[in-house]
């Protein structure tokens, strides 16, 4: 892997979010997540997904969010 973490391409599921180098959506992270799963069960269900692309992911998540405190002020608030 050459440190590229999202694949977004329409012949690979109709352009959904994929971490890179494989066909498993980045919303099936945030799926389990949200059951209460952990990270390590996420990564036993999708064995081609590395660690270190869902720890970048969650990385990249934060940064946006923290990034976008205006726009979320003016929707959740």
């Amino acid at each position: 892997m050459d440190g590229k973490i999202i694949n977004i391409d329409p012949e690979i599921l109709g352009g959904i979010p994929v971490f890179f180098d494989t066909r498993v959506p980045i919303k099936n992270l945030f799926d389990y997540l949200e059951t209460g799963d952990s990270i390590e069960t996420f990564l036993e269900d999708f064995d081609g997904v590395q660690k270190s692309q869902v720890l970048k992911i969650l990385e990249m998540s934060q940064k946006l969010i923290e990034s976008s405190t205006n726009i979320l002020n003016e929707n959740f608030a």
